[in-house]
């Protein structure tokens, strides 16, 4: 079982995220991929519940999506609120 993203599903993520063609790793692209990745360890946690150190990467993704997101808050107020609509992170 492989725990990261496929290639084909990380690049539908980029695309659809990123600023520029060849913007691979500005900080919606890197939001968008974790809260991809965190998405699917959920999914893997339904089935194994008692996986506790996929557990503890899940937290290390949640804080740095967490990073990720404050810095764009500080930095682009209109970004922050356009991803974290369109990623459904606030309800």
């Amino acid at each position: 079982m492989h725990m990261g993203l496929s290639r084909d599903k990380k690049q539908t993520v980029i695309n659809s995220y990123q600023m520029h063609p060849e913007d691979t790793g500005s900080t919606e692209v890197q939001i968008a991929l974790l809260t991809e990745r965190i998405n699917q360890l959920g999914e893997h946690f339904r089935k194994f519940p008692k996986d506790k150190h996929s557990r503890r990467g899940l937290l290390l993704m949640v804080s740095r999506r967490r990073r990720h997101l404050n810095y764009l808050q500080k930095v682009n107020l209109a970004k922050y609120q356009e991803i974290i609509t369109r990623l459904g992170l606030r309800k």
